[in-house]
């Protein structure tokens, strides 16, 4: 079994009680971070408790979809937003070349318990990046265009990259074992 609890995650809580809530008022940084982190946890609950070999199927056909391409995927999502195009490190695609831009879904090579771990490290690293900027204008480079891209108008493409996924996960889950909602 696959044992990634949440941030705020103990043994024998059942779902939804084992994410922290976002607030309901706040400053917009600290609902935009609640509600990203909200969406991380709400990811590994759906991933928790699977058995590996289980997370690398492809259970609703005729999509190519499974948890561990989900995983690979958001890795590399945290990966390209907060450290390539924000921080501007120089660090390697995840999951990605241009000759296999779908390898994060297609190529399901490699250790799910690694995928996990790396997930969970980009997850961290975005957490530090965004923690260490003061300012949510603060800005990157968008690659595709050139044009400056803010820190604001990155956690909230992140939020909406991990409410469409988390769909996708839920429907997974569901067809693996029962398990709906979180």
């Amino acid at each position: 079994m696959t044992d990634i609890p949440p941030q705020n995650y103990a043994p024998g809580m059942a779902g939804a009680e084992s994410r922290a809530t976002p607030p309901l008022v706040g400053d917009e940084r600290e609902i935009l971070t609640s509600y990203l982190e909200f969406h991380r946890e709400t990811f590994a609950l759906k991933c928790a408790g699977v058995a590996e070999e289980r997370l690398s199927e492809r259970m609703v056909p005729p999509s190519g979809l499974s948890l561990h391409g989900l995983i690979r995927h958001l890795a590399g999502v945290e990966r390209w937003w907060l450290r390539i195009q924000f921080a501007g490190e120089d660090v390697p695609l995840l999951y990605y070349s241009d000759d296999d831009p779908d390898q994060d879904f297609d190529r399901l090579d490699g250790d799910v318990s690694q995928a996990l771990a790396v997930w969970r490290a980009e997850c961290e690293r975005s957490r530090e990046i965004v923690a260490a900027t003061p300012s949510l204008d603060a800005t990157g480079t968008h690659r595709a265009s050139g044009q400056p891209v803010a820190l604001r108008r990155i956690l909230v493409h992140m939020i909406a990259e991990y409410a469409r996924h988390n769909g996708h996960a839920d429907l997974l889950r569901e067809r693996i074992d029962g398990s709906t909602g979180y």
